[in-house]
């Protein structure tokens, strides 16, 4: 098991779905918590809560990811409270899907870009400057990314940016020990849009047919299954990478 004492983890956008699942994951790792969230403070209270019942230590710091002077003081927070940042993980983002490009709003594309490519561009980038020699930048990433589908062109757009960031990035902060990789999660059954799907939602049916491991949703503990490996020293010479959580599906 990967033993994370001593270190200090920030998940933006660790309120609720996959980032609450990464957020707990770490601090029963023994990693200290910064459980970032953007408007849910009772949600994110919560997640402390269960950081604090499992013995972790945690603190919850609201900040929209999309306002630099927010992320700003989300960084200088969290190392005024835990002297260090080890590893940081950039998870917050909102989706819109089963929308065709042809019907995308410019309030719809300022909405999403203004988080998943604004906001998580300088996520990156400020982790990249505080977080720790020898830390860990982990971007979660979309399937939409891994394999073109119709419906969202909007969201993978906005998604893409930090895609590529992440290889460059790699390659910049490579010399100080810090590794850079994305988790690329798809349908995951209590987050996003899948959060609450009923037993007869036909998207069951399709993945059943479409995953060779099991034919399910993903669950969010399979994604913090991945930001454990990336945050522990097996993953110390992998970087650059965007690891596609699928259950063997192309996407």
């Amino acid at each position: 098991m990967t033993d994370l004492h001593g270190k200090s983890a920030l998940v933006t956008g660790s309120a609720r779905g996959i980032g609450r699942a990464i957020a707990l994951r770490y601090a029963s790792l023994g990693a200290r918590v910064v459980v970032n969230y953007a408007s849910s403070e009772e949600a994110a209270s919560a997640v402390v809560k269960e950081i604090e019942a499992l013995g972790g230590e945690a603190i919850a710091i609201r900040a929209d990811v999309s306002d630099l002077g927010a992320l700003d003081r989300l960084f200088e927070e969290s190392i005024a409270a835990f002297g260090t940042l080890d590893i940081v993980v950039a998870n917050a983002g909102v989706e819109i899907v089963d929308q065709p490009i042809l019907e995308a709003t410019e309030e719809q594309f300022d909405r999403l870009f203004a988080t998943n490519a604004k906001g998580t561009f300088f996520t990156l980038q400020k982790a990249a400057r505080h977080v720790a020699d020898h830390g860990r930048i982990i971007n979660v990433g979309s399937s939409t990314t891994a394999m073109v589908q119709p419906g969202v062109g909007l969201y993978g757009a906005s998604k893409m940016a930090a895609r590529y960031a992440v290889e460059v990035l790699a390659l910049e902060v490579g010399a100080r020990g810090i590794t850079v990789n994305s988790i690329i999660p798809t349908a995951i059954e209590g987050a996003g849009v899948f959060t609450e799907v009923p037993d007869d939602h036909p998207m069951r049916a399709l993945l059943k047919q479409g995953r060779p491991i099991e034919g399910r949703f993903g669950t969010v503990d399979d994604v913090a299954d991945a930001a454990e490996y990336f945050a522990g020293p097996l993953s110390r010479w992998i970087s650059g990478q965007h690891l596609l959580v699928s259950g063997g599906a192309p996407a």
